[in-house]
């Protein structure tokens, strides 16, 4: 497909980009379409992004723009498609480009141009008598546009600011053939039925209150799956030789001065006054890890320390960005600070990198690595950014992973390896995260005694396998839709008697399954079985259901029937042995 670049020229699109033209084209043609339904409609940013598009419009005071409103705008964007208007593209210097968005009444495009240098040239696409400021590239005809839906409206502050007007943001989805577009649309539902807000209701994992916006709530299902992550989290460690410390929750104003928190994040802390000290809430667990180092001198023959925290932390959220386990306000970081010799920093970065891999692994995972570097606001040498960056690189490349590098997205105290991991639906998800941090041992002056009796500085290494435990979660019961392998399953098998009769096997079978560690619950309703199951299969998601009838009884075995619906009959020991053995080897 060709298409019209910004400096004029027309040229086959690569196929990597085509996605992203389509999509940028899309938000062109939706804006056409507002504005021919709502001619007093302004609009603001209109991007294209890695799902779709959308565009920010601020509408006269009794106006709105809602999903009932979708089926018109799609009618008006496909008459604009049969119009096949041709795609222009024009260059204004800074003062005219002002003079005709001032013209065409569009204030958020004259503020946005007043925010770009005096000498700036800015470039505009033109459809009809659609003109927007856009660096392109496009379509060359509206005709192009083959597949698109608008998929949701919420609201979007203007430049991200909650200090300016909120804007209505109409979001959509575009792809260059209906196939693409249709299977993107059945993934959407698949979506939508995998939603852990949904499910985690469902399956009493965790609940969200309005008295605690942001905080989420465990219930005793989610803390068994909380805990056994946890378990499983503490076992791998302590086989790869960390320690693992607890830290305070809050500590001094001046700790996170010295750390440097105060002064890039103190926007997103919360703090309180003790003793007419200003203290403050930690929204991570690196201070209490240095001050826990600096507690007593080292030599370099302990080093590497690796020390591994669940730690509580809090970080303050716009309430309209608070997203069920996806995006709250306080959550346990699964934390790791390794303090090592610069002799020992690759070898440990490999550590760090073969132990998430093997996290992701045990939970059917694939993954994509980013090395993000230096941003704009950090602290720290050149010389000290140039040697961590390559520290990392050199791990990654003995490691022989392949890697993207994402510019300036690093730590403001380090680069770091991101892990992007990728879940059942192919929604990428960022979670594990290797950091290099040479800035902390020097504001904190972490020292160890070298073998000629020197004092050296150590090298600290931030890490994290699921991150947020709480997001992980929500991530796991999207991704197995609440289908949990056996050794993370709240319920790991469903006891239901058929009848009456059936109702003391049934309880001796359960003791039998809960004396062996194995997680049951006997449901001794007077329901009709075909319900019983149905309920089950939809609420507990088990592993594994047993139906004892009066044939189970008369027989002192038990029918088994797991999540592909296939029911055979089995001893109840030999079923026993094998779930143990499943739970004890996490399958």
């Amino acid at each position: 497909m060709k298409v019209l670049y910004n400096d004029g020229h027309i040229d086959e699109c690569p196929a990597d980009e085509l996605t992203h033209v389509v999509r940028h084209s899309a938000a062109h043609i939706m804006a056409q379409a507002i504005k021919r339904l709502y001619p007093e409609a302004d609009f603001a940013y209109g991007p294209a992004t890695d799902n779709g598009f959308y565009y920010d419009i601020d509408l006269p005071e009794g106006q709105k723009i809602s999903e009932e409103d979708f089926p018109a705008i799609e009618a008006e964007m496909r008459k604009i498609v049969k119009e096949n208007l041709k795609f222009t593209v024009f260059e204004l210097p800074r003062a005219e480009a002002v003079a005709l968005m001032e013209e065409r009444g569009e204030k958020y495009k004259v503020e946005h141009i007043g925010d770009l240098p005096e000498d700036a040239r800015i470039t505009f696409y033109q459809q009809g008598e659609y003109v927007d400021m856009c660096v392109g590239p496009h379509l060359t005809y509206t005709k192009a546009l083959k597949a698109f839906k608008l998929t949701g409206v919420s609201g979007a502050y203007w430049k991200g600011d909650k200090n300016n007007k909120m804007l209505i943001r109409v979001n959509g989805t575009a792809f260059a053939t209906k196939d693409e577009l249709d299977e993107h649309l059945r993934l959407l539902e698949e979506a939508k039925k995998r939603d852990h807000r949904k499910i985690g209701r469902e399956m009493d994992i965790f609940m969200m209150r309005d008295e605690a916006p942001g905080f989420p709530f465990f219930l005793p299902n989610g803390m068994t799956l909380k805990n056994e992550l946890l378990n499983y989290w503490r076992e791998i460690h302590r086989a790869a030789g960390y320690v693992e410390i607890s830290t305070p929750m809050i500590m001094s104003k001046e700790l996170w001065k010295t750390s440097g928190h105060w002064d890039h994040y103190k926007d997103n802390m919360y703090s309180t006054i003790i003793d007419d000290e200003e203290y403050c809430v930690k929204p991570m667990n690196c201070p209490g890890g240095v001050l826990v180092y600096s507690s007593k001198p080292h030599s370099y023959r302990e080093l590497p320390i690796r020390a591994g925290e669940i730690g509580l932390v809090h970080r303050h959220e716009m309430r309209g960005a608070l997203h069920g386990l996806f995006r709250v306000r306080c959550f346990n970081q699964d934390d790791a600070h390794l303090f090592v010799r610069p002799d020992q920093l690759t070898d440990e970065i490999i550590g760090v990198v073969n132990l998430i891999d093997s996290v992701y692994e045990k939970f059917g995972f694939t993954y994509h690595l980013e090395l993000s570097t230096r941003p704009e606001d950090s602290m720290g040498s050149d010389e000290d950014w140039e040697r961590a960056e390559e520290a990392l690189r050199v791990a990654l490349e003995k490691l022989g992973k392949d890697y993207v590098v994402n510019e300036g997205d690093g730590a403001f105290y380090g680069p770091k390896i991101d892990f992007h991991l990728e879940d059942s639906l192919g929604r990428t998800w960022q979670c594990g995260t290797v950091q290099l941090d040479f800035q902390m041992p020097i504001n904190f002056d972490l020292e160890y005694t070298d073998a000629d009796g020197s004092k050296k500085r150590p090298i600290m290494l931030h890490r994290v396998c699921f991150g947020s435990i709480e997001r992980f979660i929500g991530i796991l019961i999207e991704h197995f839709a609440g289908k949990f392998p056996t050794w993370l399953a709240p319920c790991q098998v469903k006891v239901l008697p058929v009848s009456e009769k059936s109702r003391e096997y049934a309880r001796s079978v359960t003791e039998r399954l809960e004396a062996a560690g194995i997680r049951a619950v006997l449901d001794e309703r007077d329901e009709k079985i075909g319900y019983k199951i149905r309920e089950a299969r939809n609420i507990d998601r088990p592993p594994y259901m047993l139906i004892i009838g009066e044939q189970e009884v008369e027989a002192g075995n038990i029918s088994v029937r797991d999540r592909s619906n296939e029911t055979v009959t089995r001893e109840l020991d030999e079923f026993v042995a094998d779930v143990v053995s499943e739970i004890a080897d996490r399958r």
